[in-house]
């Protein structure tokens, strides 16, 4: 907030904050959950069968895709930061699987090429996802890069070695040849467990990490403290270096995640697998309440933001509208979902200052 808004807000009576602005202010923090009844409801009235258990458990597919880079961008946007590479690390992760079942790896000397199991090739795939996060992480903190900069050329970087790995074609065929051993890399996208595809299983389980990491270990508390205010941290101890560098290598896991599941869906590989995601990602991440300044999100809000983005997106396929309307739906939500975030933050500033006046006031020492 700007100076001349703290000073005109510190000249408020304590009575200044209406019940009116109070319920408008927790509507405010529940938008995500208000906007996802309306968005069900909306296309439940208008589209036949979309409320089948069919169609959700399809939808729902789709969204975790998106939900893995969301949940992984989450700490980033948390600390203040921004990540644009994501959707390209899920490319070059999933070209890089395909590599792997397709070619394998060539040892030129012996004439040979081995080729790995799934069991080896997640793994590895995993690992350089998170690498390349560590690598923006580590750029950013080094060289104070703004991340918008550093992650826009990464972004390019990685489209490039995407494209270089396979001259711009595409890896089929990623069943896997059960002469080779190296099949079941399928099984990760097709697969079920309960009647539920893998992919829904791994987004709960990973929301459930993150949430607890975020709300249960030291951490998490850092990265919220980074955001509100990185000096105040530093001096209180947090290594905010490595804090940094630790939110981008998760980010970039995630990023892996996704483009393994998104290939073993396709049961393909594609240098432009993940093109513009990270508008998704970053667009599920706001609508949840997270501040793009900062300090303040959830992962539970960023969970209900993926489903607000993927059901809107699945519902206006459904009803056969045009996918350019569909994007120009999807930057009125993105604006209007920063809108309100401005809004909100205002407000619990004004909140803030008038509980405290209200405190002092009635001779009762503010807490710090």
């Amino acid at each position: 907030m700007k100076s001349n808004d703290s000073v005109a807000l510190t000249t408020l009576p304590a009575k200044a904050f209406s019940s009116r602005e109070s319920i408008l202010l927790l509507l405010l923090k529940l938008r995500t959950f208000i906007a996802l009844i309306l968005i069900v409801g909306f296309f439940a009235i208008t589209v036949p069968d979309f409320l089948a258990t069919g169609s959700l458990v399809i939808m729902v597919k789709h969204i975790a895709i998106n939900a893995f880079l969301a949940l992984g961008i989450t700490f980033v946007i948390i600390t203040a930061g921004i990540d644009l590479s994501i959707g390209a690390t899920l490319g070059l992760c999933g070209m890089i699987a395909g590599w792997l079942i397709t070619k394998g790896i060539v040892l030129p000397m012996f004439g040979i090429a081995i080729f790995p199991s799934v069991w080896v090739i997640v793994p590895v795939v995993l690992l350089i996802g998170a690498l390349i996060g560590a690598g923006n992480g580590w750029i950013i903190t080094r060289y104070n890069v703004a991340p918008f900069i550093c992650t826009l050329g990464t972004m390019y970087i990685l489209r490039g070695a995407a494209m270089l790995t396979s001259g711009g074609e595409t890896f089929p065929g990623l069943q896997g040849n059960p002469l080779l051993g190296n099949t079941g890399f399928d099984r990760i996208g097709a697969g079920t467990f309960l009647g539920l595809p893998y992919a829904i299983w791994m987004m709960v389980v990973l929301a459930l990490v993150i949430a607890y990491i975020a709300r249960r270990l030291p951490f998490g508390r850092q990265v919220y403290a980074i955001g509100d205010n990185e000096r105040a941290a530093e001096l209180s101890g947090v290594k905010t270096r490595q804090v940094k560098i630790l939110v981008y290598t998760l980010s970039g896991f995630c990023a892996a995640i996704a483009g393994i599941v998104v290939s073993s869906q396709l049961v393909a590989s594609h240098p432009a697998n993940g093109t513009a995601f990270e508008m998704n990602a970053i667009a599920a991440v706001v609508l949840g309440g997270t501040s793009l300044a900062g300090g303040r999100g959830t992962i539970l809000g960023t969970l209900i933001g993926a489903f607000v983005i993927g059901f809107l997106a699945d519902g206006l396929i459904m009803m056969g509208v045009s996918e350019f309307w569909q994007m120009v739906i999807k930057g009125i939500v993105i604006i209007i979902a920063v809108i309100i975030d401005q809004t909100q933050s205002r407000m619990q500033q004004k909140a803030a200052v008038v509980a405290q006046k209200a405190l002092i006031e009635e001779g009762t020492p503010a807490k710090p």
